[in-house]
């Protein structure tokens, strides 16, 4: 009776596992309904996307530098606006008391020519360069934790799919076992399926320790004081993106893009200021001066001055030469960059487009038609039909299709992730 049934229970293990991966992308492919080691099994907390985004956004250090960054461009802006202090001179002329001279003057310094202007201005695009790096150093850390959760996503629903691989190994090792028993083959099958099944296990084995390692990349960049070890998401949701024309019209307002755009005036900035330094400052000071003359008593006097360099030998002109230069390369850079954005959001695009297409083929074809050949070595072998060989063959390629099917929807995903992150910005969708 047990033989009777064996071919029912191998069939039916397989069908199970099958039907896992044949739902549609956006369903998650479910276990069997074994009991799963307690090694993947257990968990003490499972966090979703958005919340390794919030705690990556709250306690990753990347973040506060970025702040800190934006506190010193406010301070040097407060600096740029200040003006020159004054200056107390003080001077004696012949130490006898009977002949002194003593001179008092207070001198204040005038700036010509647009300066201070200029520094307030190359201020404020350091400002607003820094406030624009730290906008895209948050959205560089919300691609980096998507990107990372999803590979550790694909990685817990690999580890499922090893262990519903498992099933179907131990299933076929003891249908192998039951021929060998009943003298219908060699014992020479049942070596082969059980060097099958160390093999799955063993795949089993990498998968766990893959997800480990990607768990704990993933724990790096959250920096989240709550532990966790397993996700809670959907990584077999297809991810969609606009027409290549509309990525390269938002590409035009990425953080990357901006900041490139902002160092240039930046630059620009920078430029006008060492061109009002060719006019010299002026120097007023105003002061009095009280002479003694062979104890006759003193006069006091007030004394009027102008100070004016005279622009003999340094106008300036090898800095504002260096200022002008690096304000056309800052020019250049932002249009290389430009440049590069449309290629790689090209690029990104066109892996998406190939990574679905493989998606589709091998959810709607090749899986379906590698389970049906699996189904059917499985039947042909308890029938005494085909040898465990052939079983083994149908298994693997039914295995190499689902491993296919996983590494195309990380693929989709990670051409996801470099568009945001090309982009600067936290939403794909169209």
């Amino acid at each position: 009776m047990c033989r009777m049934f064996a071919p029912f229970a191998f069939a039916l293990t397989a069908l199970v596992s099958a039907a896992a991966l044949a739902q549609p992308a956006v369903s998650p492919v479910a276990p069997p309904t074994q009991e799963a080691p307690p090694a993947v099994a257990v968990a003490s907390r499972s966090i979703t996307l958005n919340d390794a985004i919030q705690a990556a956004l709250e306690f990753n250090p990347t973040l506060s530098a970025a702040r800190r960054e934006i506190e010193a461009a406010e301070g040097a802006l407060t600096q740029a606006g200040v003006y020159q202090n004054p200056t107390l001179n003080m001077g004696v002329e012949d130490l006898r008391t009977r002949n002194r001279t003593v001179s008092t003057s207070l001198s204040q310094p005038i700036e010509l020519g647009g300066k201070r202007q200029a520094r307030i201005t190359a201020a404020e695009r350091a400002l607003d360069g820094a406030r624009v790096q730290r906008e895209g150093r948050e959205i560089q850390l919300r691609a980096d934790v998507t990107q990372a959760f999803l590979a550790a996503l694909l990685s817990q629903e690999r580890v499922r799919l090893a262990e519903a691989s498992l099933e179907i190994a131990k299933s076929g090792s003891l249908a192998a076992s039951r021929r060998v028993q009943a003298g219908k083959v060699s014992p020479l099958e049942e070596t082969r399926s059980k060097v099958a099944e160390a093999n799955v296990r063993l795949e089993l084995v990498q998968a766990q320790g893959e997800l480990r390692t990607q768990l704990q990349e993933l724990r790096a960049l959250t920096t989240a004081t709550v532990p966790f070890d397993a996700l809670n998401g959907d990584a077999l949701s297809l991810p969609i993106l606009p027409t290549i024309e509309a990525l390269q019209l938002r590409a035009e307002d990425s953080a990357t893009l901006r900041q490139a755009r902002i160092e240039t005036r930046r630059l620009s900035a920078l430029a006008d200021l060492e061109l009002a330094k060719r006019t010299p400052d002026v120097t007023i000071s105003a002061g009095f001066q009280r002479a003694r003359q062979d104890g006759q008593g003193s006069n006091t006097i007030a004394t009027l001055g102008v100070s004016i360099p005279i622009p003999v030998f340094d106008t300036n002109r090898g800095n504002i030469v260096q200022a002008l230069r690096l304000r056309d390369k800052s020019e250049d850079d932002a249009r290389a960059l430009e440049l590069r954005l449309r290629a790689d959001l090209s690029i990104a695009r066109q892996r998406l487009t190939i990574a679905s297409t493989e998606v589709t083929a091998v959810q709607g074809e090749i899986l379906p038609a590698a389970q049906t050949a699996f189904d059917a070595a499985a039947r042909g072998f308890e029938l005494g039909k085909f040898q465990y060989l052939d079983v083994l063959d149908a298994q693997r390629t039914l295995l190499q299709a689902r491993a296919q099917y996983l590494r195309s929807l990380g693929d989709a995903h990670r051409a996801v992730a470099d568009v945001a992150r090309v982009l600067g910005t936290s939403s794909t969708q169209p």
